[in-house]
């Protein structure tokens, strides 16, 4: 038996796996017996006909040898031959560290960078300012219910276990390409994940799956040597030859200090504090580009008509996404993580903040769908100095608590209001799913103006894209202020920090990636980085 490669088999939305094996052979020219084997290495939706939508498979094959031989041979079928793949032994160094390998943060970079330490015998200290994942979904339902006026500050959408991702649509597109992504897949899968993201052009976990994965792999950590203490905030660095020595942890009312052979920090951008303590310990950073808006929210009916038009109700289909983006003059406006069948959620981090973010559960049954629509925004508008978008942000998110309410409720506008300038009224039509609720006003108020032209053109260019996408009675909810990190930790090819010796910045908080699967394979690359230095602990 051989095992092949083949591109753009199509499958239809209602055949079987039988079914589907059957049709591959007969288009291959083969008897069906001559199939032993078929793996599924990429689906995607193919929706170009909305009368004709279908999934195109790339899969591996594993034939008898003579129906390998027959489809090797002939070019239209552009078929490849499987190999295993070789692997090299991983170069592990000789050092013996004069301290522990710490971890900074438990989100994804952090969680993935403590994995392949743990499990390749360093042992490493994991610190996490935020709770466990089963208090920490207490902590924000407190704070979604609205009754409080504002989020711990250290255990909140933004910081836990998990990270910022635990509370989103779980999405795993990535526009990286690196080999380490298939292993970062597998893990999740071992810890949870439903097989289907291992192929799947689009994958996604949802926040309710995403939560026991989390769980999972802190214990497969824990299990593999590495120790983990929650409420417990990195409050100082110590030095000694421009090398970071020590470090120096809060937990509750009592600091310790740790010494310490490398610092993987790994904090996550809403942690603006440890941003400035990092400036005032003199670590290189600069200011990075980034993007603000509001969070769209449309029936998702109407999404899954303008993109499946008749065949909008399969039940294979499911909720129907996308991705849209336009032009404001020079600036690029764009939609960024939608939630099909999703929940507009608080994300704040700290007093008198409004953050909204999105949220959506494995099955997206919801009756909305929303998106952020974002503008870019550069240093050029907020300054040159490193922690100027940290200043600007800080200002713009008060801003937004101002116009909705001391009780959290977010200030909110239908599109129709939004487009003329005006104060909303409720929608009649859309239910806003942003708790502890929303409060209609002038949206712009609490925006900049050069944002607002750019909703108003983003909003009107996606409306020609997808139908109905500029509906009066859509909602837009304020502000969406944490799309990426406004600032970026300098390290060199090597991954450390490029003034201090030692530190390893990485993940979204560090200015290096751009959702879930691309923060925890920086967390794994750094981890190896490490561990081409020191020998793993006897």
């Amino acid at each position: 038996m051989k095992t092949v490669y083949l591109q753009n088999l199509r499958r239809e939305l209602d055949a079987t796996d039988d079914a589907f094996a059957a049709s591959c052979c007969k288009k291959l020219g083969i008897p069906r017996d001559a199939l032993v084997r078929m793996r599924i290495v990429r689906q995607s939706l193919d929706a170009r006909k909305k009368q004709d939508i279908c999934l195109c498979i790339h899969a591996e094959l594993t034939l008898t040898d003579a129906a390998a031989k027959k489809i090797l041979r002939d070019p239209k079928w552009k078929a490849e031959p499987v190999k295993a793949p070789e692997r090299e032994p991983f170069p592990f160094g000789t050092q013996t560290p004069d301290g522990r390998i710490v971890v900074v943060g438990l989100g994804p970079a952090g969680l993935f960078a403590a994995l392949t330490l743990a499990e390749n015998g360093y042992r490493p200290l994991v610190i996490e300012r935020g709770r466990p994942i089963e208090e920490r979904v207490k902590d924000v339902e407190t704070y979604w219910s609205g009754r409080i006026p504002n989020p711990d500050p250290d255990s909140n959408v933004a910081f836990g276990e998990g990270g910022a991702g635990t509370f989103s649509d779980g999405k795993l597109t990535t526009r990286i390409r690196d080999p380490h992504i298939d292993g970062v897949l597998k893990e999740m899968i071992a810890c949870g994940a439903p097989e289907e993201i291992a192929y799947l052009a689009k994958p996604h976990i949802g926040t309710d799956r995403l939560r026991t994965v989390v769980g999972n792999l802190r214990r497969r950590i824990e299990a593999a040597g590495g120790e983990v203490r929650f409420s417990a905030k990195l409050s100082d660095l110590r030095l000694r030859d421009g090398a970071v020595r020590e470090v120096q942890i809060r937990e509750k009312d009592r600091e310790t200090r740790e010494p310490c052979a490398a610092l993987l920090l790994a904090m996550g951008h809403g942690a603006r504090d440890t941003a400035r303590m990092l400036f005032e310990k003199g670590v290189a950073m600069a200011p990075k580009a980034f993007a603000i808006g509001v969070r769209a929210e449309h029936p998702q009916s109407l999404v899954n008509t303008s993109q499946y038009g008749p065949m909008a109700d399969h039940p294979r289909l499911g909720a129907a996404e996308y991705r849209l983006t336009g032009k404001s003059g020079e600036r690029g406006v764009y939609t960024f993580c939608m939630c099909p069948g999703g929940q507009v959620v608080a994300s704040a981090s700290g007093p008198e903040q409004i953050v909204v973010n999105g949220m959506s559960n494995f099955a997206r049954d919801g009756k909305n769908a929303n998106a952020a629509v974002v503008v870019q925004i550069t240093p050029e508008d907020f300054g040159t100095h490193p922690l100027d978008g940290l200043q600007y942000l800080d200002k713009l998110e008060r801003a937004a608590f101002l116009s909705g309410g001391a009780d959290g409720t977010a200030p909110a506008s239908t599109v129709g209001a939004f487009l003329r300038d005006e104060a909303s009224g409720p929608s009649q039509s859309v239910g806003p799913t942003y708790r502890p609720g929303v409060r209609y006003t002038r949206l712009s108020d609490c925006l900049p103006d050069f944002v607002s032209a750019g909703v108003r053109d983003g909003i009107r260019a996606f409306g020609r894209q997808l139908k109905g996408y500029d509906m009066e009675d859509a909602v837009l909810t304020a502000v969406e202020s944490r799309t990426s990190s406004p600032l970026r930790i300098l390290r060199d090819s090597a991954m450390e920090s490029v003034s201090h010796k030692g530190l390893y910045p990485v993940g979204e908080g560090a200015g290096y990636a751009g959702g879930i699967v691309s923060a925890a394979v920086d967390g794994v690359k750094a981890a190896e980085a490490i561990m081409q230095i020191y020998a793993p602990l006897p």
